[in-house]
């Protein structure tokens, strides 16, 4: 009766010490990520600081607010980064891994579908600037909008952006899979671009670029790569480090040729 309390009590304090050890080696990894996180973002506070102090010669009206304000964006970016690195990040490789091994090419397109829709849909980045634009585009004399469809456009800006860069995994995959060059589609889509830019002055040619440049960035960024990469990896005729880079270009390009479509559909020049 005596040892079977022992051997209980001993396994608890086994435990205890395990989940002891766990907090602490998650602590200091934390804290390391937010020392990493404030020296990335040292040169941004530097350069706000000494123009506003030495360039415009005003101290902050309310300096307690301005630091209160700066630790929430340091622990805010920290947590962000290492909640993906805990949960987002591992799951989408994993899925990778197993849809590029056993997938039929089929089932691998329409994952990559997915892939570049839903997280590309959840980029913060790409909400904020589908939002400016479309409180843009309610003043612009150029775009009979109003007031009422702000939330429209900006959820047409953002998800049509989403499909541009879901069509552009598929056909990152594509490539990968018939062993295209990269050059291909890269260059006759930046030509395009380039083109527009030239012959068209309608408002939402900027926006275009914009949005395609803002679909990709921390999220779904190591995913794209984790698909290119693992595909080529699988493939034994691929080599992974020629062929399996060149999603992000993709991913930044086909929004843009998307949304400059809908430049020339939808919104006249002047």
């Amino acid at each position: 009766m005596f040892s079977d309390i022992l051997s209980v009590l001993q396994a608890e304090h086994a435990f205890e010490t395990r989940n002891t050890a766990y907090a602490m080696i998650q602590l200091r990894s934390f804290l390391t990520a937010l020392v990493a996180t404030l020296r990335d973002m040292l040169p941004i506070l530097v350069t706000i600081g000494a123009f506003k102090v030495f360039v415009l010669g005003a101290m902050p009206e309310n300096p307690g607010a301005l630091i209160l304000g700066l630790v929430a964006v340091l622990v805010g970016l920290t947590l962000f980064v290492r909640g993906l690195e805990m949960s987002l990040f591992p799951i989408g490789e994993a899925l990778v891994d197993t849809m590029t091994r056993r997938g039929h090419p089929a089932w691998l397109m329409g994952f990559a579908f997915a892939l570049g829709f839903g997280s590309t849909a959840a980029e913060p980045a790409l909400a904020a600037v589908a939002t400016k634009a479309a409180e843009a585009m309610v003043g612009d004399p150029d775009f009979p909008a109003r007031e009422a469809q702000l939330t429209a456009l900006a959820a047409q800006i953002r998800y049509g952006v989403a499909v541009g860069l879901g069509l552009a995994l598929m056909l990152g995959v594509w490539r990968i899979l018939r062993g295209w060059p990269l050059i291909w589609l890269v260059l006759p889509g930046y030509g395009v671009i380039a083109l527009v830019t030239l012959v068209s002055d309608a408002p939402f040619v900027a926006i275009a670029l914009d949005a395609g440049t803002a679909a990709t960035s921390a999220i779904n960024i190591p995913l794209m790569l984790a698909l290119g990469i693992g595909l080529a990896g699988v493939l034994r005729s691929r080599n992974p480090l020629m062929d399996g880079f060149g999603m992000v270009v993709l991913a930044s390009l086909a929004p843009m040729l998307l949304l400059l479509g809908a430049a020339f559909l939808l919104v006249p020049g002047d």
